[in-house]
């Protein structure tokens, strides 16, 4: 991984889409992010200060944070830095472009543009797992994308109104926009 991919997670969003990443046996490029800017972003994972969980976060720029969602996906953020300053890049959604054999075992989808259309289904074409929390990935600049759009995450409580998701204007492999379901309360 090369300088790049490292420093504000607002800027180093957009710079990487385009880039290819490998891991398991498969290229995936990058169409879609989201930028978390640690203790000031109230939908990031470092929000409320270092833990077991997101120490990754916390660490040297250009490695992987792993985490487990929903009690059954993995998702993958790329530490932005710099260390102590715990950034990270959401990795969102790619269009597979090497391995397309061994992600099609992996993820048994209707097409293949929904192989790596949203951040479980990346982590899981790649064959990334809580094993890869902190490695530092085989990421490589591509070509840079021309057209970039943004609008709000996805799916948080918190924050999601920042428009800081990142997507290539008009793929198809970009996932589709949800909003966070509101909360209902206990006993309803």
């Amino acid at each position: 991984m090369t300088a790049w991919a490292e420093g504000d997670p607002l800027e180093v969003a957009p710079r990487l889409l385009g880039a290819i990443l490998t891991h398991g046996g498969v290229s995936v490029r990058l169409t879609e992010v989201e930028a978390y800017a640690g203790p000031l972003d109230p939908g990031s994972h470092a929000h409320r200060g270092q833990t077991a969980r997101n120490e990754v976060m916390f660490g040297p720029p250009g490695r992987l944070y792993v985490y487990f969602v929903y009690g059954m996906h993995f998702c993958a953020n790329l530490v932005t830095g710099p260390e102590g300053d715990p950034g990270a890049v959401l990795l969102r959604a790619g269009e597979v472009v090497a391995g397309i054999d061994v992600a099609r075992e992996r993820r048994r989808s209707s097409s293949d543009r929904d192989l790596a259309r949203g951040p479980a289904r990346l982590c899981r074409v790649l064959g990334i797992d809580l094993a890869d929390n902190g490695i530092r990935p085989d990421l490589v600049a591509g070509e840079p994308v021309a057209d970039i759009s943004t609008g709000p995450r996805v799916g948080l409580r918190l924050a999601a109104e920042r428009p800081w998701r990142f997507w290539a204007t008009g793929d198809p492999t970009v996932s589709t926009y949800r909003p966070a379901a509101p909360r209902r309360a206990a006993g309803r």
